[in-house]
């Protein structure tokens, strides 16, 4: 599928149908994070890959118990997905990375601008959102709250305590989505014009 034609298609979808998604599928998917962009190659992105029904079940379970909610006359959105990535990234493979030689300033590791450990997790997302695309499938995003909620997983699927949770992605084969639909930004919010996000030479 061209670029040009993945770009209208890909939107947020938090209902599926109970079609599976096949396991060469999903890995195809998953395998794209591998060329995401990395800061100095650092590649701190991981993935946890929950597709059996029991793992995607407690996923749900934790989240709606954290105060995640649905809210009245929406389908159901994690219980539907035959597949739940958890988006992770390792900030120390960015500072192990920066502490070499051909990257230390002035003898030092650079003072980080910002958190590129967390740019290099969208970036990763953003790469599974389009190869679900590309596979004739949905996806959705739901961030992951912190703290206890991140404990409770950590738990559940064995997570270390130096990989930080960044966010679900969903996917599946869309189902129709009318109760999510009329609420969501996207038909509540007009799309921000071209001119307010992309500027040419000078603000």
């Amino acid at each position: 599928m061209d670029f040009r034609e993945i770009l209208p298609r890909r939107r947020m979808v938090r209902h599926y149908s109970p079609e599976p998604v096949p396991r060469e599928t999903v890995e195809r998917i998953v395998a794209t994070v591998r060329r995401a962009p990395s800061a100095g190659y650092s590649q701190g992105q991981r993935l946890l890959v929950l597709t059996e029904p029991e793992p995607r079940a407690e996923l749900a379970r934790i989240m709606y118990e954290a105060g995640w909610t649905q809210g009245e006359n929406r389908e159901p959105w994690l219980e539907s997905a035959p597949v739940i990535v958890l988006v992770c990234t390792r900030e120390e493979d960015y500072h192990d990375r920066y502490r070499r030689p051909d990257k230390l300033l002035d003898g030092e590791e650079i003072p980080w601008p910002v958190p590129f450990w967390f740019v290099d997790a969208g970036a990763a997302l953003m790469m599974l959102l389009l190869a679900a695309i590309d596979e004739g499938l949905a996806a959705g995003v739901s961030g992951i709250t912190g703290g206890e909620t991140a404990d409770r997983m950590r738990e559940a699927f064995g997570i270390p305590l130096d990989i930080e949770l960044v966010a679900l992605v969903t996917i599946g084969h869309a189902a129709p989505d009318p109760g999510w639909s009329a609420v969501t930004s996207r038909r509540t919010r007009p799309r921000r014009a071209e001119s307010e996000s992309v500027r040419w030479e000078r603000w």
